[in-house]
């Protein structure tokens, strides 16, 4: 993707400029004069064209347009196209190239984004910035090997680029420290960037004013700041550590100073490390599930949440053999599976699969990466070694989060069990506990009717399996918004989000209705039962305690009324 030259603001030691190499051509977008005396250092001997795209006239970003043009004119003879993002800054450009800086117009070519005809480029974006620069600021919108890349040069606002922004796109964001009229201040876009993120948009900050105060501020985002390319290995090694060492410090953070209750934050934080350290495009984290016999992404940048076989593809191959899977012609290996690529039009160039394990080396999942950055592809020595501490710690926390998972569910059944009724309060449900929030949530407690009895005629084994599918049965009477729990023993809790009291109470004479009309068969005897429900609209305003309370007491009712009912009120 882009690497920058700088990216301060214009009290900033190294002002905001960025780059990309495409064939034989340098693309620039701005040019200070701290990132000419960076360039003039390059060896630029490989390079055919330069492109300039200016964003906007302020000097940060274009004093150094002209002594470029003199230093490719009289030595290297380079030739430099200016592209202007409008008519407009064209002749401010023509007047400052010709009349201030005192460039022949033989010596460069000046253009306007609308008239450049090259598959990188697909829009330049009007924004907002200065009053003075009024109708004169612009950003820019990319393709970059089929990826969609928004750079959104001084800006205000998000707004005008928020339509290029899809599924696996990069963002380059400007970001103040200092709250202003004319730039995107740290504090006002923390949940902006996080929506981003949950897009799968890849967010990375520049234009910095403060970098230790953004960092602070924006920390749990997951966004980044943009990667400076200073061009010596030296220095690469240096950017690469700081990347990692940014990703570990958000990580810790996160494990220990984070009140959510969620872990997505951090197997993103862990496949995040994994591209970084190895110079990846995307990055997934995957669970193995024995009992469907599915693998799933815990974690994928750049992608939804992918569901497949554990016999197919070839994480399903790593994990099946617990041996590392490497290609670099993955269209050619029988073992990838090309219908993601077929659906979203990426193009997976290579790929490396580290199976993960438990502390007693049961492989659990796996850590992949796509697409190693440069022509070369994955090196099958040296970047397994360098993803092999990832790879260990992503063990170690899948471990932990189903070892948490287990104990919010119940054995017998499948469902979650009262711990995990309370996890999902604390998480998921956390919003609809606001009575400002103006959403509607319902429950109902259900019982099954006279179960001691199954158990005393048919035995415990024949009462498990009544159970077991009674569960199965409410369970698959869940739409995407509901969740049922086993409360304990025979009694088992629905909570319908987005739901009224009727609605709730509709549900439940559904499923009253189909499981007195089922034989269940336990332990060899075919049984019939039934079930008592009391219904409640979840009051906000009432402990989680209380809201059960009401429904339990609605239950009692319809026990008391002979059973196989639906209580929805108060007697």
């Amino acid at each position: 993707m882009l690497k920058f030259l700088g990216r301060g603001s214009a009290f900033a030691d190294e002002h905001n400029s960025a780059y990309f190499i495409t064939g034989n051509d340098l693309v620039l977008l701005d040019c200070s004069m701290t990132s000419f005396i960076k360039l003039k250092k390059k060896d630029l001997s490989s390079i055919d064209h330069i492109y300039i795209l200016v964003t906007h006239t302020h000097g940060d970003h274009i004093s150094g347009i002209g002594m470029l043009v003199d230093l490719m004119y009289f030595t290297a003879a380079i030739p430099v196209t200016v592209v202007a993002p409008s008519e407009e800054v064209k002749e401010d450009l023509r007047f400052l190239l010709e009349r201030l800086e005192g460039c022949s117009d033989s010596w460069y070519e000046l253009t306007v984004a609308s008239e450049l005809n090259k598959a990188w480029f697909v829009d330049s974006v009007a924004t907002t910035h200065t009053e003075e620069l009024s109708g004169r600021c612009f950003g820019y919108c990319l393709d970059l090997d089929g990826r969609r890349v928004v750079y959104t040069g001084d800006t205000n606002t998000l707004s005008p680029f928020e339509k290029y922004l899809t599924e696996g796109s990069y963002l380059y964001m400007e970001t103040s420290a200092y709250r202003s009229a004319v730039h995107l201040y740290c504090e006002d876009v923390t949940d902006k960037v996080k929506e981003y993120i949950s897009r799968g948009v890849n967010v990375y900050l520049m234009h910095l004013d403060d970098e230790e105060r953004i960092a602070e501020v924006m920390k749990d985002t997951g966004a980044l700041f943009a990667p400076i390319e200073e061009g010596e290995k030296d220095m690469e090694d240096k950017n690469l550590l700081d990347g990692i060492f940014d990703i570990t410090d958000s990580l810790y953070k996160n494990m220990c100073m984070n009140d959510s209750k969620d872990h997505a934050l951090l197997f993103s934080y862990l496949s995040e490390l994994g591209k970084t350290i190895v110079d990846a495009d995307r990055a997934s984290f995957w669970k193995w599930d024995k009992r469907k016999g599915e693998i799933w992404t815990m974690s994928a940048t750049g992608v939804d949440k992918i569901v497949i076989p554990d016999s197919t593809g070839l994480v399903g191959k790593a994990i099946r053999s617990k041996k590392m899977v490497l290609t670099n012609d993955p269209y050619n290996d029988p073992d990838f599976n090309k219908e993601v690529d077929l659906k979203t039009g990426y193009t997976t160039k290579s790929v490396l699969v580290l199976p993960v394990a438990d502390i007693n080396g049961n492989f659990i999942g796996a850590l992949q990466l796509i697409n190693k950055n440069g022509d070369k592809g994955f090196d099958a020595d040296s970047d397994p070694k360098k993803l092999s501490l990832a790879a260990l710690v992503c063990g170690i926390a899948l471990e932990s989060e189903t070892f948490l998972e287990e104990s919010h569910h119940d054995k017998l059944t499948g469902l979650k069990n009262r711990m995990g009724f309370y996890f999902d309060f604390a998480g998921k449900y956390k919003e609809y506990l606001l009575p400002e929030s103006g959403k509607t949530m319902s429950v109902f407690i259900c019982d099954i009717d006279k179960f001691k009895r199954v158990n005393d005629t048919y035995g415990h084994n024949a009462g498990d399996d009544v159970l077991a599918f009674v569960a199965h049965l409410v369970e698959g009477e869940c739409s995407d918004s509901d969740s049922v729990y086993r409360w304990g023993g025979e009694e088992f809790v629905m909570v319908m989000l987005d739901t009224d009291l009727d609605g709730a109470a509709t549900k439940a004479e559904q499923i009253r209705v189909k499981l007195m009309e089922s034989d269940i068969e336990a332990d060899g005897n075919t049984i019939r039962c039934t079930m008592s429900f009391g219904c409640n609209l979840f009051d906000p305003k009432k402990t989680i305690e209380e809201n059960i309370s009401v429904a339990d007491g609605r239950l009692y009712l319809a026990k008391e009324g002979g059973r196989n009912r639906v209580v929805k009120a108060d007697a």
